[in-house]
């Protein structure tokens, strides 16, 4: 489904330096000792509508502990508050995911020694500042608004800094173009639309043989119902393509009636359309590797992501066209630079003790 991300990009990193969006693709061939979250570091200071109208108490209490580091609840909050609250139960799971995979990088860049001397932040802080000033906004009240004191967020831009002097040390022009190599496709722009039936991951066996047994009833009856429908039209269509052509709206028109009943994400209302989306930045993985290695009116086999459980249906594709690394290199760092995140955290998660806060505290 799609990655919150993109609207998170001003709080996302603890809700004070915002990051580049993410992107999801397989793993750059041998990276080096693995690794990244996202990249550059920018004043985030909340869009107007998200400001609350009235002062509110910072919030109190661990959102999760990640190796014994805590997440303070009111980091939760800084990305939450600016989502609308049917959108929290699942805006939240991402939130506190994002930022636990934060500590897990950066507790990994501390075991590499990967540094950063207080005057490098001190200069960077300074240049924030300018910036701010130049915007009529002022650095402390900025702060104040976000509920993060001046250590927090010097916390923050030292991690954010250690991690784009190790994904500059990773991402040489060598790599990147190593990485294009492998994976053209990736950047030529090809959009597909979908939509998708999410139901909910638990914890119990029993309920997530039920869900994935729901969703792979839903797909074998929308097949079988889509056939009956083409099977009674009066007449036939004239050749295979109309034919196929007639099922396929059957198939999008039964899928999306099941979506609106049983589907769990907010899409639920327009039948669990997603619109068209880029292979990498809008959706997590796993969602977007089974969506576009699909025909259009294909279904999948049950997904798993983080979100739950997806029955994807492919509805359209936009094919791109072939380009250039020169005409694509930042795109390709940026995706590279996504793929070593997941990379390190692939590589601690399994490892971790994490422990996270099933309700938002108040």
């Amino acid at each position: 489904m799609r990655s919150f991300t993109r609207r998170l990009a001003v709080v996302i990193l603890g809700s004070a330096v915002a990051s580049v969006a993410v992107a999801q693709v397989p793993p750059p061939a041998t990276p080096a000792p693995v690794t990244q979250p996202p990249a550059p570091v920018i004043p985030a200071t909340p869009p107007p509508a998200a400001v609350p109208a009235k002062p509110v108490e910072r919030p109190t209490g661990v959102a999760a502990t990640v190796n014994n580091q805590q997440i303070p609840e009111v980091a939760v909050w800084r990305a939450l508050r600016q989502f609308p609250e049917a959108e929290h139960p699942i805006a939240r799971k991402e939130i506190l995911n994002h930022l636990v995979e934060n500590i897990l990088i950066d507790q990994y860049l501390n075991a590499l020694k990967i540094t950063v001397e207080q005057p490098e932040v001190d200069k960077l802080l300074e240049e924030l500042k300018g910036e701010l000033k130049k915007s009529m906004k002022d650095y402390t009240k900025e702060l104040e608004a976000m509920m993060l004191t001046e250590a927090e967020f010097r916390s923050e831009v030292a991690a954010q800094m250690k991690w784009d002097k190790f994904l500059k040390q990773q991402g040489t022009d060598e790599a990147l173009k190593g990485f294009f190599a492998k994976r053209p496709d990736i950047f030529d722009g090809t959009l597909v639309r979908a939509r998708h039936v999410l139901l909910p991951s638990v914890a119990d066996a029993a309920k997530q043989a039920e869900s994935k047994k729901m969703l792979t009833d839903i797909k074998a009856i929308v097949n079988a119902e889509a056939d009956k429908a083409v099977a009674a039209m009066n007449p036939q269509p004239a050749d295979a393509l109309a034919k196929e052509k007639a099922r396929g709206a059957k198939v999008e028109e039964l899928f999306a009636e099941y979506a609106k009943r049983h589907s769990t994400c907010p899409s639920k209302a327009n039948g669990g359309d997603l619109q068209f989306f880029p292979r990498v930045g809008a959706m997590v993985e796993p969602f977007a590797d089974a969506a576009f290695k699909m025909n259009v009116y294909q279904m999948s086999d049950v997904v798993e992501t983080e979100f739950g459980y997806h029955l994807i249906l492919v509805t359209a594709k936009n094919p791109g066209k072939q380009r250039t690394f020169d005409e694509v290199k930042e795109d390709v760092r940026s995706v590279y630079a996504m793929q070593l995140r997941q990379a390190v955290v692939a590589q601690m998660k399994p490892r971790a003790q994490i422990a996270m806060t099933p309700v938002m505290m108040k």
